[in-house]
């Protein structure tokens, strides 16, 4: 336990231990999708994307 009275927990390994990689396949998905709305927010003028734009990025118009 910390000074603070947490307790802290070193992270040592992040894979199972026989080292093969687990890939979460919706989730590598989802990333990627949240990665091409932030390239078109950023390219954006305005201040928020609109839905029909949010439309075009997600559904590859």
């Amino acid at each position: 336990m910390t000074a603070g009275g947490r307790w802290q927990i070193e992270v040592t390994r992040v894979t199972p231990a026989g080292g093969t990689t687990v890939q979460d396949h919706v989730a590598l998905a989802e990333i990627e999708l949240c990665g091409e709305l932030i390239i078109a927010a950023s390219a954006a003028a305005e201040d928020r994307l609109s839905l029909d734009r949010i439309d075009e990025v997600l559904l590859g118009r």
